[in-house]
């Protein structure tokens, strides 16, 4: 499997990160270790998780997944060879559309010193590990226009906690050796370009990746951040490539399958559905057919051979899935596709922001 360069960093990610949201909630631990076994199998050496997950996050499973990832990584001897990326949770106050109060994640988190450090301790301990390859914030300590939300409503704080102040703790985390590189999440232009600035004028530890939201109904990334993650080597780490499993199509025509994510938690099926959404998909779908593709490869695919792109962030419920999903890198998308691809955009730009 092809390798990316995070950032201006010496880490090479693989094209296809292993999301781990689901486990702990929908899948048990020797399942997410069977995933984890088939993925750098079939040469994955990438792995997402965070402190919230899984999700929908609860205080009755807060942290399982990390815990799932760290009794695997203290079986798998050459922990050089794996690329762990996790996130701190942030100020819950800031994303109306987002995560619910998380009020048992250290009585409401937030990006200062003492819960970034505790947050860093226990996520290291539980990942069994001595250091954090990536460490993302999961989300901005400021209002910003995220999780669906397309417009921005100015709502400054005066106890919002600055950015410098943020970047300037991560740095410490960084000298201290616990974290090697570190990496935003859900985050806009102007916020990448605040992070960047203060890290060149001030000498503290620069951004190398994002972690946003980005797949066929909702390309809202490629208006101002593709360019920065371009020009300033911020490669993006796409997140919902699928739209939750929407761009697979098992959605359509009103279906709820089994044990299907948006079957299970009805709230998180509102960000990817409505009429636009559903013709959007059984257009995508037709294009797919008509190239005797899989609309879930064609949909990855599309994703994984952006040029901002650094890791295309899949996740699964079982094996079968997984192994479907990381076929995708051999899905090969000719002009044609390509172009019809974006006429479809042009008509459905913005579905599902």
């Amino acid at each position: 499997m092809k390798k990316n360069r995070l950032g201006n960093t010496h880490l090479e990610v693989s094209e296809i990160c292993l999301g781990t949201m689901t486990w702990g909630q929908q899948n048990s631990e020797e399942e997410a270790h069977s995933q984890l076994d088939l993925a750098v199998e079939k040469g994955v050496n990438f792995i997402d998780t965070a402190e919230m997950y899984p999700v929908p996050p609860k205080a009755e499973t807060y942290s399982l997944t990390e815990k799932y990832i760290g009794s695997w990584l203290k079986k798998n001897t050459d922990r050089s060879s794996i690329v762990i990326a996790t996130k701190v949770a942030g100020r819950t106050s800031s994303v109306p559309a987002g995560p619910p109060g998380l009020d048992w994640v250290r009585n409401g988190p937030r990006l200062n010193k003492d819960q970034i450090f505790k947050a860093l301790e226990s996520s290291l301990k539980r990942l069994q590990t001595d250091y954090i390859d990536l460490y993302q914030l999961h989300w901005p300590e400021r209002v910003v226009n995220n999780f669906g939300q397309l417009k921005y409503n100015h709502q400054p704080r005066e106890d919002d906690i600055p950015i410098l102040k943020t970047l300037e703790i991560l740095g410490e985390a960084v000298n201290k050796g616990f974290i090697r590189t570190i990496g935003l999440s859900n985050e806009t232009p102007w916020g990448v370009m605040q992070f960047l600035s203060l890290s060149e004028k001030l000498h503290l530890p620069r951004v190398v990746s994002i972690q946003n939201p980005y797949n066929l109904l909702n390309r809202s990334f490629e208006s101002g951040l593709s360019e920065i993650s371009i020009n300033e080597k911020v490669g993006l780490l796409a997140y919902s490539p699928l739209a939750g499993g929407v761009l697979s199509g098992k959605y359509l025509d009103g279906n709820n399958p089994p044990n299907a994510r948006m079957t299970l938690f009805e709230g998180m099926s509102k960000r990817y559905s409505g009429n636009h959404a559903e013709n959007a998909v059984r257009s995508y779908k037709k294009i797919a057919e008509n190239h005797n593709l899989k609309l879930s490869q064609m949909s990855l695919n599309f994703i994984t051979r952006q040029k901002f792109v650094s890791s295309n962030i899949i996740g699964a419920t079982s094996l079968e899935q997984l192994n479907e999903d990381l076929e995708s890198i051999n899905c090969k998308l000719s002009d044609e596709v390509i172009a019809e691809i974006e006429e479809v955009h042009k008509i459905y730009t913005y579905p599902c922001p």
